[in-house]
């Protein structure tokens, strides 16, 4: 048969169809055979009830372990470990049940009956127990409701999520009402998948977002995850995660708890605790698959950890009257369901027999350690009487302290019941279905209760909390809870805010942090940071290969800041400004300058002063001892432009002083340029005469060159250095600049040449004029008399190189004011040089040793080793006859008396 032109739902109805056919056909040829029959204990009251309401819980933890053997016919398989806490839950369904049948304001006319079943907390027993429920007979036919008993109505659990999403797959297909309360998998929201599920428990997608809100709002950034291996953990987790990861929150570790027994998974997840360096752990978990770890955690000692924790556990009587879990869940802050006190429960508790049923019976025995069995009375063990007290007894199953699941269970029972009164109370002609006609509590559909669920709004009794559905969820309202300890040793449950996901976003997370006492009975908040926060000053580097909350707080380099915490980078500074020693603010540069007012630049001026009025004092003797043969021995003129020019270096030395402005930068280059010039072109015409006076003397010869030659080489040598400072003071004049580059923190004032060729061409000029005196005074050295001038000359030019080959190195190694007082110190010192070794023989000669001053002293003659020497008087006599015919003399230099 081609089923392929139809819908989905037509071929699903297809199938129904023939399986329908198939079924009544072998039964009609008496071949119909059961393949399972189901091992399922629960409570059951249908007799004589109008409406049936079906219920599920996990009151055992885990199927008992079967024979893998398929040799033999397999078999249901039994239940073990009776858990307390949901055989609660289990009778508090029953005792709302009893409740809403003696009222007379719900359902007056109607008895409700009911079919409980254990899921055994596993799947497989949850699905066992909905095909029977549907079915309405032990043995269970899919797709079939045998017997012509009271009508389904809707079924109360399945307890855990992965329970609820199985059950509710099978419920969806006949469109058959599903309650659950504590089945909170934000995946049971869709609609689409499962139609018919309802819940009064929040969905996880608040209690994900709500644990996120709670990491947030500590400042934690580094937490382990670990999850049940199921889909409460799974998808929880999840949306945890989704969340803290883009508030930037880190993930440690994430660890996922084995549903069947692995110790060797467990010893890992405790290892992987011990080894993370995070301190907030968020386990999403039910405390069934919680229970094992938390074993392990105290036989490692596993203590300094902060726990939270989901719905299903933090109040677990399972885990938290654990011996010794105060030094390791110490301190544990988790999201619980409304709590609830129940009027009449308590009481409902106590009074139950253990002679209506085999799991009320199995409870009885485990409680009091006792039996009922008559073999097992043989083996040795007590007879339980019935007669024994749960009044004596202190244990989950009577403690109604903290009704939290039970609540939620108390309400779905409710749900159905204000629903199937709303059905009931149906007016004629009124209805909400086809032809405005009602249903018949007798005889209704699913799909009609369904109607009335998903539109029901009631009061809560006791509470009067009013529930309604939105799309099968109610609103997402937990209570923030934290472990402390007790005057007995044990733990309590305090409540330390609430979470509510209808308030405005910034009123969602209540939080009262003063009264929180965290794990080892500290006050403080803990600290939970892969790395320490990066403060100003410093900025994040992230490590390969780690989470970003994993970094290095590398310092910023000089010159840039960051003034915020956990900065991704470093701000450069602007150029007038510069890092301060924590690097979190920009700050102004030093500005640099070498002032006047500074001791250095006192002393700079002391000295320049000092060399200047020292070569005026110079000139005043040589003006009182103008007419004598010492100062008219070498045109007296060049002494004075020479001294001249001492005065103009000693002085430009002082503008080279405090802060540049345009004129002084233009003022001190030209001037020391013009200035050097004026010097050494004086002493170049000086010298070129003693050159050529040696010479003449050497060769018996008459004097060459006359006094106007000495001045004319003294102006045209300067006014070419003028000429020159000229062009480069109209083209590309010298300027003053901020120097930012020669040091970080500081701002140098200095002038800048404006064109490196320009100054480069002045100075070399001046080192042509000290060359080339210097070569003429060389040669006029050997010319000897009492006062030899060319020596001076040739001594003056050696302090002078000396000096400025001295300052290339000195001034390349300093920066800042220290290379204006190196280069100020060149000039003054090479300028004392000159004045030095050059004025100071004949200072002396004036003032001390006047009769040295005759004329006769100053004739010239050349060095002569023989004694034929004294014989040439004659000849050097006619030689400074024609000397002084010319007007000059020459002199030399001897000192010697």
């Amino acid at each position: 048969m081609d089923l392929t032109g139809l819908s989905s739902k037509g071929r699903f109805l297809m199938v129904v169809c023939i399986v329908s056919y198939l079924y009544k056909s072998a039964a009609a040829e008496g071949s119909c055979k059961l393949k399972a029959k189901f091992n399922l204990k629960g409570y059951k009251e249908v007799e004589k009830k109008t409406v049936v309401i079906g219920g599920m819980f996990p009151v055992h933890r885990r199927l008992t372990d079967t024979d893998s053997n398929t040799t033999i016919a397999p078999e249901s398989s039994d239940c073990e470990g009776f858990n307390f806490r949901t055989f609660r839950w289990a009778q508090t369904m029953l005792f709302a049940l009893n409740e809403i049948n003696s009222r007379n304001d719900i359902l007056p006319d109607t008895e409700l009956g009911y079919v409980i079943y254990d899921s055994c907390f596993t799947i497989s027993k949850a699905v066992e127990g909905t095909l029977t429920f549907l079915t309405g007979q032990d043995e269970a036919v899919p797709n079939y409701r045998c017997g012509d008993g009271p009508p389904l109505s809707a079924l109360v659990g399945a307890g855990g999520s992965d329970l609820s999403i199985a059950t509710a797959r099978i419920l969806g297909l006949y469109y058959f009402p599903q309650m659950s309360y504590a089945s909170s998998c934000s995946v049971l929201e869709s609609r689409f998948q499962y139609p018919t599920f309802l819940r009064t428990i929040p969905s996880d997608e608040h209690q994900s977002v709500a644990m996120a809100k709670l990491v947030l709002h500590f400042g934690w950034t580094w937490v382990g995850t670990i999850a049940a291996e199921d889909d409460y953990g799974k998808y929880g987790i999840k949306r945890f995660k989704e969340v803290v990861e883009e508030a930037g929150v880190c993930i440690s570790f994430s660890e996922t708890l084995p549903k069947i027994r692995n110790p060797e998974a467990i010893e890992r997840i405790v290892q992987t605790v011990l080894d993370s360096t995070a301190k907030i752990i968020v386990v999403f978990s039910s405390d069934v698959d919680l229970s094992p770890l938390v074993g392990e955690l105290l036989r490692n000692n596993v203590t300094n950890r902060t726990w939270i924790a989901s719905e299903a556990w933090v109040t677990s009587a399972a885990i938290s009257r654990h011996p010794d879990i105060l030094p390791v869940l110490g301190g544990t802050i988790g999201f619980a369901v409304k709590r609830a006190d129940i009027p009449g429960l308590k009481e409902h508790l106590l009074s139950v027999t253990p002679y209506n049923d085999t799991l009320t019976e199995e409870f009885w025995g485990i409680v009091f350690n006792c039996t009922m069995n008559y073999r097992q009375v043989l083996s040795g063990m007590r007879r339980c009487t019935g007669e024994e007290m749960l009044e004596k007894l202190n244990n989950t199953f009577t403690d109604v302290s903290q009704l939290r699941i039970t609540y939620n269970v108390y309400k779905a029972v409710y749900a159905v019941a204000h629903a199937l009164h709303n059905l009931e109370d149906c007016k004629p002609r009124s209805g909400p279905f086809e032809n405005n006609t009602c249903a018949d509590i007798t005889k209704f559909e699913p799909w009609q209760l369904m109607y009335y669920l998903k539109n029901l709004r009631y009061t809560v009794p006791h509470t009067g909390e009013e529930i309604y559905f939105n799309n099968g969820d109610v609103d997402g309202f937990y209570d923030i809870l934290n472990w402390q300890s007790e005057s007995e040793g044990g733990i309590t449950y305090t409540h330390i805010g609430y979470y509510n996901s209808t308030a405005p976003p910034e009123e969602r997370l209540i939080i009262n942090n003063g009264s929180i006492i965290w794990n080892n009975d500290i006050l403080e908040t803990p600290r939970s940071v892969c790395s320490e926060r990066c403060q100003p000053g410093t900025r994040m580097g992230i490590r390969q290969g780690e989470p970003v909350c994993c970094f290095d707080c590398i310092p910023c380099a000089d010159g840039e800041i960051s003034n915020t915490t956990d900065a991704r980078g470093c701000i450069q500074c602007d150029e007038d400004y510069w890092s301060n020693a924590n690097h979190d603010t920009c700050v102004p540069k030093t500005i640099e300058f070498l002032d006047f007012t500074e001791p250095l630049g006192i002393t700079l001026i002391a000295i320049a002063a000092f060399g200047a009025l020292a070569a005026i004092a110079v000139a005043i003797i040589l003006l009182m001892h103008l007419n004598t043969p010492l100062v008219n021995v070498n045109d007296p003129l060049l002494s004075f432009s020479l001294l001249l020019g001492l005065v103009i270096t000693f002085l430009c030395s002082i503008v080279f002083l405090g802060e540049p402005q345009m004129w002084s930068c233009m003022t001190s280059q030209v001037a020391l340029a013009v200035g050097f010039a004026l010097v050494l072109s004086s002493l170049m015409g000086k010298s070129a005469l003693l050159m050529l006076r040696a010479r003449a003397v050497k060769a018996n010869d008459i004097d060459p060159i006359h006094p106007r030659h000495q001045r004319a080489i003294m102006i045209v040598c300067t006014l070419i250095q003028a000429v020159g400072c000229t062009v480069w003071l109209i083209l590309m004049p010298p300027h003053p600049m901020k120097n930012t580059a020669a040091q970080n923190i500081k701002i140098i004032l200095e002038c800048d040449p404006g064109n490196i060729i320009f100054i480069c061409s002045i100075f070399a000029y001046d080192i042509l004029l000290a060359v080339l005196t210097f070569s003429f005074a060389f040669v006029a050295r050997k010319l000897e008399d009492h006062f030899n001038e060319g020596k001076s000359v040739t001594f003056g030019m050696l302090v002078f190189f000396i000096v400025w080959i001295s300052f290339v190195p000195a001034y390349l190694s300093t920066r800042g004011k220290f290379m204006v007082a190196v280069q100020i110190f060149a000039i003054l010192a090479s300028s004392f040089g000159l004045l030095a070794c050059i004025f100071i023989p004949k200072c002396y000669v004036l003032l001390i040793k006047p009769e040295r001053n005759k004329e006769e002293l100053m004739i010239p003659r050349a060095k002569s080793r023989d004694t034929a020497a004294s014989g040439s008087s004659a000849s050097l006599a006619t030689t400074s006859s024609s000397a002084n015919a010319n007007g000059t003399t020459v002199s030399t230099v001897s000192l010697d008396d």
